[in-house]
């Protein structure tokens, strides 16, 4: 029964045109479902949507149906889900695509939530979510996604910038850093005080 409603959410779409981003919603809430699926399509997206995880599997052919169509001929650029839904959380399906598909492990994965909780962002992020966006999502969010998917960006590195603000990880060195370690490789011992403040005030024009 399955595999046989996966079938017809597969053949009710049409084919994906080259420059045409097809985009996989999953919400279990009726009106998200419809404001997501209207900003996709503003957005100039395919969507597909659907009411929970498990039919987002069965759409992908990831449901361990061996009488499902193969998943190969399925083309999904992006993959939109929430994360509190009955019987299969967004983050189980996030853990479902990335760790036990080949196939859709690389298909960025985006995940949503009306509550705004630290543990639960950085979990989605570690486990491979390219992005996690706080409702009601916005069309800016929307174009922003599909504009980096369009140019073949990743966002990794930014990501992981954004989610560990508090690291120096991801900071720019300061400009005293940066001068130290220039003047670090120069001698400025032997010069005289008129001649070290004119090196200084040069080696900083450099920078």
């Amino acid at each position: 029964m399955m595999a046989a409603a996966g079938d017809v959410l597969r053949q009710s779409l049409p084919d994906v045109g080259a420059a045409e981003l097809h985009v996989l919603a999953v919400d279990d809430s009726h009106v998200d479902r419809k404001v997501i699926e209207r900003l996709l399509k503003i957005s100039s997206c395919k969507v597909t949507v659907v009411e929970s995880g498990t039919r987002a599997l069965q759409y992908l052919g990831l449901d361990g149906d061996k009488s499902s169509i193969g998943f190969d001929s399925v083309k999904v650029n992006l993959i939109m889900t929430d994360y509190s839904m009955p019987g299969m959380t967004g983050y189980e399906l996030l853990k479902k695509i990335k760790q036990e598909s080949s196939v859709f492990r690389e298909i960025p994965v985006v995940v949503m939530s009306s509550e705004n909780i630290l543990t639960r962002i950085d979990s989605c992020l570690e486990e491979g979510a390219e992005e996690f966006l706080l409702k009601p999502v916005k069309l800016s969010d929307v174009k922003r996604l599909t504009n980096f998917i369009m140019r073949g960006e990743g966002k990794k590195g930014e990501k992981k910038c954004q989610k560990r603000s508090r690291s120096d990880d991801c900071s720019s060195p300061s400009l005293s850093t940066a001068f130290s370690s220039v003047a670090h490789s120069c001698d400025l011992s032997s010069l005289s005080p008129s001649a070290l403040s004119s090196k200084k005030s040069r080696l900083c024009a450099e920078i």
